[in-house]
């Protein structure tokens, strides 16, 4: 059996064929921590949260999660603003002002999604952050209470 095929064509399918080994996607191994700190942001463990939550009645809370994420569950009183959809925009529909109290979190040390949301927050002018880098996998390991969708 003979397959027809143009010069062109294999020359197109060549070229996705390369594109694909020359893009590999990372595995969940090979992604780095994310760093110790951010400047301009305050960094708060599990434990900080909840007195950040009592000292600042006012307190944004940013789950930077995508949405699938999410579904596996989120802390209680957090918004859901993904990574990839913040910007100076959706952050003014979400806190008040740029001295508003405001804390990011996503999955855990593995997980750049908050380090991303609070660099933006920070080009936008926000002063008052807070990034929960241990995040909701740190919330649930110490066994905090947490809400399902």
């Amino acid at each position: 059996m003979y397959i027809r095929c143009s010069i062109g064509a294999l020359r197109v399918g060549l070229a996705f064929l390369a594109v694909g080994l020359a893009m590999p996607s990372l595995s969940w191994a090979e992604k780095q921590d994310t760093p110790e700190q951010i400047e301009g942001s305050i960094r708060v463990s599990a434990e900080d949260l909840l007195d950040k939550v009592d000292e600042h009645p006012d307190l944004v809370m940013i789950d930077a999660r995508i949405h699938g994420d999410r579904l596996q569950g989120y802390i209680e009183g957090s918004l859901s603003l993904p990574d990839v959809e913040t910007d100076c925009d959706s952050l003014a529909k979400q806190i008040p002002s740029f001295d508003n109290p405001v804390l990011f979190y996503c999955n855990g040390v593995k997980c750049g999604r908050s380090v991303k949301s609070v660099k933006v927050a920070l080009g936008c002018g926000y002063n008052n952050i807070y990034w929960f880098r241990g995040g909701f996998a740190e919330w649930k390991s110490k066994g905090y209470p947490y809400l399902s969708q």
